[in-house]
């Protein structure tokens, strides 16, 4: 059974996750609280494998028992929010260690929450506690000398659960002339996308962006995929020069973004000048992508066990024999830079 306390200070909620989670019939409840300040004293006294905390509560919230729990008595964190789009709170508590965030439920079916909630505390409770940690690494404000001819022409990156700490780790790691661009997707519900882009976009002199629908690729530049379609990168009918579009498409793993409809894009237009990173991430969404990468030709890189939140995306690419180099998040920056040297 993985023990589970519930922070959230409404009772109705309380109850609500308690009957998902029970219902899942491996989960057992060993307490509840009504705030941040509660959630950590009952998180010392109770010892559960997973927290569920809301992120608004009176008096100390969820950011407040994310960064002492983190600090005093590491646990995986779910974080449920119902935060405004705009809102920096929720990436805040990823940085600090949070494990994961879903979406608060706006009515009391609340449909499409039971399912990926089981299966968070699921994959929660198997997680090293260390691998949420921050790494507290430093933007990176110097310029780099970069061949005149560059190997390749964009970084192309897919992730998930872990996700959001890991870009931030990468981007700011990064010289401020990064000679190529940099396309993302990362499973991120929409309403928070453009607020991620704007935290990344204080990380790092690059400028961090939405993907827009036909427009121009641009070196210096880092795209987050839409949440609400699937993004593709094709010639523009015009100059041939790379566009992002729509794709119709559903695929098999994930959707809105789908890392491998971006993946098998970048593939197809840029081939052996692109460069695929895979990171932390549940399932296998990218392995079908960044198959298709190497087969094109392009260069592959998978985000490394110790340092994945869920090494699952990544360990589907490594098991799939798609991965040139598997390589460690802190690393990760300077191995790239190098490959454009």
């Amino acid at each position: 059974m993985i023990k589970t306390l519930i922070v959230e200070d409404s009772g109705l909620m309380r109850m609500r996750i308690s009957d998902v989670l029970r219902s899942a019939g491996i989960v057992e409840i060993v307490g509840t609280a009504k705030n941040g300040d509660e959630g950590l004293k009952a998180i010392k006294l109770k010892r559960p494998d997973v927290v569920i905390t809301d992120m608004v509560m009176p008096d100390y919230d969820g950011l407040y028992l994310v960064k002492n729990a983190m600090k005093e008595s590491p646990v995986p964190i779910i974080v449920l929010s119902s935060l405004d789009r705009k809102s920096a709170q929720v990436f805040e508590a990823l940085s600090s260690g949070a494990f994961e965030f879903l979406d608060k439920p706006r009515s009391q079916r609340g449909l499409g929450f039971n399912k990926p909630l089981i299966d968070l505390v699921k994959t929660a409770a198997g997680v090293d506690t260390d691998s949420l940690k921050s790494t507290g690494a430093v933007r990176n404000h110097l310029e780099h000398t970069f061949d005149s001819l560059l190997t390749y022409e964009v970084v192309a990156v897919g992730a998930s659960t872990g996700g959001p700490s890991a870009i931030e780790v990468f981007l700011k790691g990064l010289p401020a002339n990064f000679p190529v661009p940099i396309v993302i997707a990362q499973h991120m519900p929409q309403r928070f996308i453009e607020s991620f882009a704007q935290r990344l976009d204080t990380y790092t002199n690059l400028k961090v962006k939405t993907a827009e629908i036909g427009e121009t690729l641009r070196p210096g530049h880092i795209y987050l995929c839409s949440g609400e379609y699937n993004t593709e990168v094709v010639p523009d009918h015009g100059n041939g020069r790379p566009i992002f579009a729509k794709k119709q498409r559903k695929y098999k793993e994930f959707n809105h973004p789908s890392v491998d409809c971006m993946f098998d894009s970048v593939a197809e237009y840029y081939k052996n000048k692109a460069i695929a990173v895979i990171l932390t991430g549940m399932g296998k969404d990218g392995m079908e992508g960044i198959v298709k990468i190497k087969k094109a030709g392009g260069l592959t890189i998978a985000q490394n066990e110790k340092s994945c939140v869920v090494y699952g995306m990544p360990k589907a690419a490594v098991d799939a024999k798609a991965a040139d180099y598997v390589v460690h998040i802190d690393e990760l920056p300077g191995f790239v830079t190098s490959c454009f040297c």
